[in-house]
């Protein structure tokens, strides 16, 4: 029997009693600043997000505290604090006699999906110290209360250092593949004399550009539910988006597409900020495009293989080649002009379906890799939760 499980028997055998939140603590709203009305400090200012706002020279709170953020993405976030703090758009927590706030931390942290729940308003969501005020609390006595503390603590620790490691051996072991992949593709896409060199508007259809927003539409309008695809979802060879893509809605997909005219077989090639990116569009792209800046090129797929250019374009040979011919001052782009003047080997196109091949298969083992980390860390994380919600779950005393 474990120590817990002793003072559980011990002290609480018939279930503990469960209370409101509000009678268990002290919860009190935050303080109303602006960054213009304070003088920069390191103190963290606690608002509507993960982070904190911005730091500034005083505190409204001090020793343990819970935050929950009050506005915005983040509402109803719920974070621990063992130093000052000044809590602005956001409410905090602290235990009353007979609680510890640390516990009831980690009771909230159990709940965590359901205080994002309690989110309202239109525009910009909140969460209020009245929507959560009457949560049912198990209270079970001080020393069970401090054993889960100190058994929760242990295991956010451990949890920490495995991810830790987990994350840097994953991390080295990707970058040694990458590295790997990186030669062999540069040696395999390497023709010297024995392959033909032609310009790249010798064997493409076309190369046009997104379209900027400035003129034509605005970005994250209320109907919009395409994505606005940038430099940060080309991913992997492909396009990824997430919560965090821009939107737009059916009129400013209409004229996207009227100027880049998207279709599968097409390789993207970001020309403008972070230039080299590419990626080859595997299905329809009904519900997305692309920004100005991004290429679209159509290549010949009589004269060459799409993801045989995508390759080839990431060969340090052709970057070289490129990087030569960028121009501008801040934001640097490759000329589109330039990129139709960029020579590049045309094999056969058997010979390139083969390299595509070999190519694709180191690019499935790095992707694996890559997706294996977070896979590995998530599924640490549930174990986590899973414990942790065994241990703050009581049967109520009759």
């Amino acid at each position: 029997m474990t120590k817990l499980e002793e003072l559980i028997q011990k002290l609480c055998p018939n279930g503990v009693e469960h209370k409101p939140l509000n009678e268990v603590s002290e919860m009190k709203r935050g303080t109303s600043i602006t960054k213009k009305d304070i003088v920069e400090g390191e103190i963290p200012v606690v608002s509507g997000g993960r982070e904190p706002a911005y730091y500034c020279d005083k505190y409204n709170r001090d020793g343990e505290t819970i935050t929950v953020a009050g506005s915005g993405a983040g509402a109803g976030y719920v974070q621990y604090w063992t130093k000052p703090i000044f809590v602005c758009d956001a409410f905090s927590i602290q235990g009353n006699p007979g609680i510890q706030t640390k516990y009831i931390y980690y009771f909230l942290t159990n709940i965590q999906d359901y205080m994002y729940s309690t989110k309202k308003g239109g525009g910009v969501p909140h969460v209020h110290i009245s929507s959560i005020e009457n949560v049912s609390v198990p209270v079970p006595p001080l020393p069970v209360q401090r054993e889960i503390v100190r058994i929760l603590d242990n295991f956010t620790e451990l949890t920490a250092e495995l991810t830790a490691e987990l994350t840097a051996e994953l991390t080295a072991e990707l970058t040694a593949r990458k590295q790997q992949y990186a030669y062999y593709r540069d040696k395999l896409l390497t023709f010297e004399n024995f392959t033909e060199w032609r310009t790249l508007d010798d064997v493409i259809v076309s190369l046009n550009t997104g379209l900027n927003p400035r003129q034509f539409f605005k970005l994250n309008p209320d109907d919009a539910h395409n994505y606005y695809v940038t430099i940060r979802e080309i991913q992997n060879g492909t396009i990824v988006v997430s919560d965090k893509t821009d939107r737009i809605n059916d009129d400013a997909l209409r004229l996207c597409n009227n100027r880049s005219n998207l279709e599968v077989g097409d390789v993207l090639f970001s020309g403008t900020g972070t230039i080299g990116e590419t990626a080859v569009i595997s299905e329809p792209p009904t519900n997305w495009n692309i920004k100005e800046g991004i290429y679209v090129i159509k290549p010949r797929k009589e004269v060459l293989h799409p993801r045989y250019l995508m390759y080839i374009l990431r060969t340090d040979a052709l970057r070289s080649a490129i990087f030569k011919k960028v121009a501008g001052g801040t934001v640097k782009s490759i000329p589109m002009a330039e990129m139709r003047n960029l020579r590049v080997p045309v094999p056969s196109l058997k010979i390139q379906k083969r390299l595509v091949e070999v190519l694709n298969n180191f690019d499935s083992i790095c992707t694996d890799l890559s997706s294996g980390l977070p896979a590995e860390i998530e599924a640490r994380q549930k174990q986590y939760e899973y414990y942790r919600d065994k241990l703050l779950t009581f049967t109520p005393a009759n």
